[in-house]
């Protein structure tokens, strides 16, 4: 078949297969996986558009699956608003509305205002409508002859989901990505010790092969790339420590921009999820007594 000879089409088994996005996935797209069997299934939005089209003209997709509603998953799913939509049982009812989504992914009034602004509208996303389906941890989804296991991963999101293919070895992480940036937990609802358990959850996995939302197919020592994905949480909290020698504000240390190292284009963006990521590592530290707090500045505890 024509379809599975494109040149951005990588078989993981005989019935899955991921397709790269744009700009070598890198956001505001992802890779997405596609099921072809009885049915043709579409894992993720994020290829885009014209991509989405190509594939529908040539097979017809009968069920779109979202992994979980960050914008780079979402993307271009409107270009399948009429077939059935599964969405994680986790995701809230604000994903239909772009100014509730906008609140959440920020916490503040304002903040949200601007996300949606800035980055709904300038990707043109379109709120997603109620699901046709909603599937939870441990779903067995079965298209066709393909039983896909539907596995809960928070911490990246609330939502986020990965998939496993049993029979083949097949384990789709989705946002637990590889990426140099490492885990990325720049939202209120982000949490860095659930999302330390999920990968840990995915290591003990029968996986023979791993392939992610935004990086190529890990089939050499996939171990190694979780052990070093999960060593990337220990280098951000290193960063705040350092930061906290000596004493700083908050707003003192997202200025310094300890992860995006000041790269990304959008400023306004790029000190909201910094904060929200410096916070997170904060909070930790005080919990274990390496760092205090006083009159607003941080500091190594008994500095």
């Amino acid at each position: 078949m024509s379809l599975v000879r494109r040149d951005d089409l990588t078989p993981l088994c005989d019935s899955i297969y991921a397709i790269q996005g744009p700009n070598k996935s890198r956001f505001p797209f992802s890779n997405g996986f596609l099921i072809l069997d009885k049915m043709t299934v579409l894992i993720d939005a994020g290829i885009g558009e014209e991509k989405i089209r190509e594939i529908d003209e040539k097979r017809r997709i009968d069920i779109l699956i979202i992994s979980h509603s960050h914008p780079d998953h979402v993307l271009a799913w409107h270009a399948l608003n009429d077939r059935r939509l599964l969405l994680p049982r986790e995701t809230p009812d604000s994903v239909e509305d772009l100014e509730q989504t906008g609140l959440r992914f920020t916490g503040e009034a304002d903040k949200g205002a601007y996300w949606t602004k800035m980055v709904a509208g300038g990707l043109n996303l379109q709120p997603l409508r109620k699901p046709d389906g909603r599937f939870g941890h441990k779903t067995v989804l079965k298209i066709g002859e393909t039983r896909l296991e539907a596995l809960h991963c928070p911490g990246h999101l609330d939502d986020h989901y990965a998939f496993f293919h049993r029979e083949s070895g097949t384990l789709i992480t989705t946002d637990i990505d590889f990426t140099e940036f490492g885990p990325w937990y720049g939202n209120p609802e982000c949490d860095i010790e659930a999302y330390r358990k999920s990968i840990k959850s995915l290591m003990k996995l029968p996986y023979e092969r791993v392939f992610s939302s935004h990086k190529h197919t890990v089939e050499k020592e996939p171990e190694a790339a979780f052990a070093a994905y999960l060593e990337k949480f220990e280098l951000h909290r290193q960063r705040v420590l350092d930061l906290c020698r000596p004493s700083r504000s908050l707003q003192q240390m997202v200025a310094f921009s300890p992860f995006y190292r000041n790269r990304m284009p959008d400023k306004v963006l790029q000190r909201i999820f910094e904060e929200t990521m410096i916070r997170k590592n904060l909070e930790l530290l005080i919990r274990d007594g390496l760092v205090e707090e006083k009159y607003g500045q941080f500091r190594l505890t008994g500095s």
